[in-house]
């Protein structure tokens, strides 16, 4: 007798036999309990009763404490091996077969186990296959409804695809990547190209390459060579705290598109409305009146208007601005009874508005009047910086300062000529310049020569046709009184004078001299006025700035 056949031996092997399926569709087979012994069950179940009892909980989930044993199992005597004595056991131990069992409460049977899982449909994707044990058919388990799925190979399966999609994807992204990346590349080669070519066109037309003029350049030199239309100002600053003035002009060249600030230092020579001679500073000083009209005589300009401008109403200005940064040329000390505050010395300094009014009428002991007038220069261009471009807006800040300004010039012209200014300024097409001055109050060669005509308009060729005409006279002959004879004479014929001063060297013979063709006419009639020959009459550059021009030399007799 086979012993897996015998249902009452607890330790034979186990049936294996199918008890569900896998996710995949695979049989899964497993063990079956045995069904143990009716006396080997009875035994089981007073064990776990008792274990119940023993450890347990009650029905309202109170730990039950352990209890004795309502009836032990007698042990079987052991059956004596062949050869061996059996001995009759003592009273009082060992099984008594005619004892009555007592009752012993039943136990709850355990739980069933929990079914197996439900097998999955099989996939249409997968051919069944019978699955046949290790016996084949003869093998009484088998049965044909036991199958497994067998993956095969398909090209068209949905992994496939998906994988071919991938990568084919992923292909098309690196292409396009390249081909945007090449696009990129092509893109700034071209830009870089078109920023090459233009900077170079521009310098070409402006004229700023080597050895090579651009019709810019040449169209610049032909404006500034033929009549160039200028707007102008004559600034006049008073120190309300420690007295004095300066004065400044203000050009706006509109014909170049430049700027200027041409600085007029007190010892000039100008004429008052009787003839006589005063230096400009005294003029200012005792009220201005007439300092425009002797201004023009003397420099040959057409100044628009006149600009009163105190140091509080300065100080106002640099303060609507939000303050000037300059370089500053030296430390300026505080004052405190004048209630000026110290202005360090570098370069982008930034100055408020007392700074600004402290470093522009500062003047060290010793120092030239030139070295003041440009620290004025400075400030004056930093304000012109931070002067809005608009001229309604730089009109709005003219108004603000509160000043009271001259007839001749209200605060729209006023607005509008510092809007144009600044923006020359801020483009950095403007220049400051002292104007050189002898001793004796007239102008240098080179004054005359770079600033008077370069900047303030150059020859005097704008003389009307009927007018009398600028007459300058410069003494080379070392008499003072011959010039104050000349000069009488002039002023008796309807010239207008302009003082030419003292020249560096005697000559001998008296010149007169004109750049203009039209005025040869006029140079004509000055040499009759002065009782000269019409020989020395010749066309020249005018060492002075004016029509015609004297220059008295020791062959010269008043008469």
């Amino acid at each position: 007798m086979n012993d897996r056949q015998d249902p009452y031996d607890p330790y034979a092997a186990q049936e294996q036999q199918l008890i569900g399926y896998d996710p995949y569709g695979r049989p899964v087979y497993g063990q079956v309990p045995a069904q143990p012994a009716p006396g080997q069950q009875y035994d089981q179940q007073y064990d776990q009763g008792y274990e119940q009892q023993q450890y347990g909980y009650d029905p309202q989930g109170y730990a039950r404490q352990p209890q004795q044993a309502y009836y032990q199992q007698p042990q079987q005597p052991a059956a004596p091996e062949y050869g061996q004595q059996e001995y009759p056991q003592a009273p009082g131990h060992g099984y008594d077969t005619q004892q009555t069992p007592q009752w012993i409460p039943q136990q709850a049977a355990p739980e069933p186990p929990a079914p197996a899982p439900a097998a999955e449909p099989p996939r249409p994707d997968r051919v069944p296959e019978p699955r046949r044990s290790e016996g084949g058919p003869s093998d009484p388990d088998y049965r044909t409804e036991q199958f497994a799925f067998i993956d095969q190979p398909d090209e068209d399966s949905e992994d496939v695809i998906d994988w071919l999609k991938f990568t084919e994807s992923r292909t098309e992204r690196r292409e396009e990547a390249r081909r945007r990346g090449r696009n990129r590349v092509v893109a700034l080669i071209v830009v870089l190209a078109l920023f090459v070519v233009a900077g170079v066109g521009y310098l070409w037309y402006a004229g700023k390459l080597p050895f090579l003029d651009g019709p810019g350049q040449k169209k610049g030199a032909a404006a500034a060579a033929g009549p160039q239309k200028r707007d102008m100002i004559v600034v006049h600053l008073h120190n309300t705290k420690k007295g004095g003035t300066s004065t400044a002009l203000l050009v706006d060249n509109v014909t170049t598109g430049k700027g200027a600030t041409v600085l007029l230092p007190n010892t000039l020579g100008v004429a008052k409305d009787d003839g006589t001679g005063t230096a400009l500073g005294k003029a200012v000083e005792e009220g201005g009146v007439g300092v425009k009209d002797s201004l023009d005589s003397v420099l040959g300009t057409h100044i628009g208007g006149t600009w009163r401008l105190d140091t509080p109403f300065l100080e106002n200005l640099v303060e609507l601005v939000g303050g000037i940064d300059t370089d500053t040329d030296v430390a300026v000390p505080a004052d405190d009874a004048a209630k000026i505050p110290a202005v360090g010395q570098g370069p982008k300094q930034h100055l408020s508005g007392a700074m600004a009014v402290a470093y522009a009428t500062y003047r060290g002991q010793g120092e030239p009047e030139a070295k003041q007038l440009d620290r004025l220069g400075k400030v004056l261009y930093g304000v012109l910086r931070k002067v809005p471009g608009d001229a309604k807006s730089a009109t709005v800040t003219v108004e603000s300062m509160g000043q009271i300004l001259d007839p001749s010039l209200n605060a729209q012209a006023l607005g509008a000529l510092l809007a144009r200014l600044g923006e020359h300024a801020k483009e950095g097409a403007y220049r400051t310049d002292v104007l050189a001055v002898k001793p004796d109050g007239t102008l240098t060669d080179d004054a005359n020569k770079n600033v008077v005509k370069e900047v303030l308009g150059g020859s005097f060729s704008a003389a009307q046709a009927g007018t009398a005409p600028r007459v300058g006279l410069k003494d080379a002959t070392g008499d003072e009184k011959t010039q104050v004879a000349a000069k009488a004479a002039l002023l008796n014929g309807g010239y207008t004078f302009v003082d030419g001063g003292k020249a560096d060297k005697t000559q001998p013979a008296t010149q007169i001299t004109y750049q203009d063709d039209a005025q040869r006419a006029k140079a004509v009639d000055v040499a009759k006025t002065l009782g000269l020959a019409e020989t020395a009459v010749k066309k020249g550059e005018n060492t002075v700035n004016a029509d015609i021009v004297v220059t008295l030399g020791k062959d010269y007799k008043p008469s």
